[in-house]
């Protein structure tokens, strides 16, 4: 998701650039594929650059905005990983007042093949102006939800509560109809209601190779449940299924069999 988006940001950018330093060499591919510019260190990045967009797993991004606060940045930082609003609001604690936070949440696919997602903002009106000049006319479109940090991850986290939650509810339902030999009859009835998830029976391959990035998302939404007094524990039970497929991070060749044998038998 991070290199799509931000190679949509090069045409109203001077220059887009990314630390390759300790980044796997998917990354490394991956970036060179969207044309971004590398940069040897965070020091070089947060020097060259008035806006910085943090896109990583969620639990790097506390580490990595300290890492920008204590080399004093002093431009837009816009957090826009998967985490709670009382996460984001800790971050914006750090690097403020230095640098202004931008609360950000990416909902869609990635900007490639025609996909179009959304990038939600909130914070001070001039940052998230910003960021959407930034994105006019490209693939990623901008929607601001208001001045208040936490909104935009908040909006992210609860779409995400029912999106991923739900594709794992159909692979658990589709792993006990295999189990006793009803399977196909489970999706033939799935099929004459084509607005429901447990129609797709062929995107459970694909959940199980998202689950390692999937599964910390529900654990911050499992968090943010928490935090609003509501039940977090149908979330945290998504995200602990989502760890049995740990293994298969990022196969594209798996299959609806191999990924519900490896739900039974981790």
């Amino acid at each position: 998701m991070g290199a799509a988006v931000a190679a949509c940001a090069a045409p109203n950018a001077a220059a887009v650039l990314w630390c390759e330093t300790g980044r796997s060499t998917a990354s490394v591919e991956r970036a060179a594929r969207f044309g971004l510019m590398p940069v040897a260190t965070l020091t070089e990045l947060l020097d060259r650059s008035d806006i910085v967009i943090s896109l990583c797993p969620p639990a790097a991004a506390e580490d990595l905005a300290r890492d920008a606060a204590g080399l004093r940045f002093a431009g837009v930082y816009v957090e826009a990983n998967a985490i709670s609003p009382e996460r984001v609001q800790r971050i914006a604690g750090l690097l403020e007042p230095c640098a202004t936070v931008v609360d950000g949440g990416v909902v869609g696919s990635p900007p490639v093949r025609g996909k179009t997602p959304t990038l939600y903002l909130s914070g001070p009106t001039a940052a998230t102006e910003r960021i959407e000049a930034l994105f006019a006319g490209t693939a990623v479109q901008t929607a601001v939800l208001g001045a208040g940090i936490g909104k935009a991850s908040a909006l992210k986290l609860s779409y995400a509560s029912f999106q991923k939650t739900s594709r794992v509810l159909v692979a658990l339902a589709i792993g006990m109809a295999r189990e006793h030999g009803v399977d196909q009859e489970l999706i033939e009835v799935a099929s004459k209601r084509t607005d429901s998830y447990l129609s797709e029976p062929q995107y459970v391959a694909k959940t199980a190779a998202r689950a390692w990035r999937w599964g910390p998302e529900l654990e911050e939404a499992a968090d943010a449940l928490a935090a609003a007094g509501l039940p977090p524990e149908m979330l945290r039970a998504a995200a602990s299924t989502l760890a049995r497929w740990h293994e298969v991070k990022d196969d594209s060749a798996l299959t609806l069999t191999d990924a519900l044998d490896r739900l039974a038998h981790p």
